[in-house]
């Protein structure tokens, strides 16, 4: 796919994988609709990204809430034309062992996960249905294939991420529509700034950036072919 002048909604974009995801594709030419639950955070991603020359639409919106993607919809609709990459990068997490888990965090955790990504592809769908040519990318995460002690509500959305990517791929490839499913490792993001469960060496874990350029590159593959799922991992962990 040519990346100049296409239309890239990213999710979750205020910063992290998100925000990299957005400014790669802004640097292909990409024109941005980006959004995030956090408004003082999206408003000054939005500077940052205009500020790289990127065409910005930034939209406070939480992707589990469908009112909220409707708009977002209909927005990017009513003032770019409609969507040809949507990337679900939104995402929480709440690490406990079963014991201390509650069933709000579990329903939190999947509301954002799974619902997010399944409502913003359901909003965005009908017009690249109609042009027979869209791509869609699910920020998934090695969590999705892997398990680890507390991290019962997480582990059980990526892993409920990834069925439902790879069945929206069968569903819609010979439809025009690309899906691809990204599982990184550990990514240096501010993630590790909230939590103590967990304590990777930051220096040798994935950047947001690396993952970004996994993306692009998936995304601007000649559309005869498709990735359909890429693992990134640190090459020393």
């Amino acid at each position: 796919m040519e990346l100049t002048d296409r239309v890239a909604v990213v999710t979750g974009a205020s910063r992290g994988i998100g925000f990299a995801v957005a400014h790669a594709l802004g640097r292909e030419g990409c024109r941005l609709a980006i959004c995030s639950r956090t408004r003082d955070e999206l408003e000054g991603a939005a500077e940052r990204l205009a500020g790289s020359g990127s065409e910005v639409l930034a939209m406070p919106a939480d992707v589990a809430v469908e009112e909220d993607v409707e708009r977002l919809a209909q927005r990017v609709r009513e003032e770019m034309g409609g969507a040809d990459i949507l990337v679900n990068n939104a995402g929480i997490t709440r690490f406990g062992a079963i014991d201390e888990l509650t069933a709000r965090d579990l329903d939190e955790v999947l509301a954002t996960n799974v619902r997010g990504p399944f409502l913003c592809a359901r909003a965005f769908l009908p017009g690249m249905l109609e042009r027979e040519d869209g791509v869609i990318v699910n920020i998934a995460s090695l969590a999705g294939k892997n398990f680890f002690a507390g991290g019962a509500a997480y582990v059980a959305s990526k892993h409920a991420l990834v069925g439902l990517s790879k069945s929206m791929m069968l569903d819609l490839r010979s439809r025009g529509v690309r899906v691809l499913t990204v599982l990184p490792g550990s990514v240096d993001t501010a993630f590790f700034d909230t939590q103590d469960r967990f304590d990777p060496d930051r220096d040798r874990i994935l950047r947001p950036e690396t993952v970004a350029e996994a993306v692009v590159e998936a995304v601007r593959l000649s559309d005869r072919g498709t990735v359909s799922e890429i693992e990134v991992r640190p090459v020393n962990p």
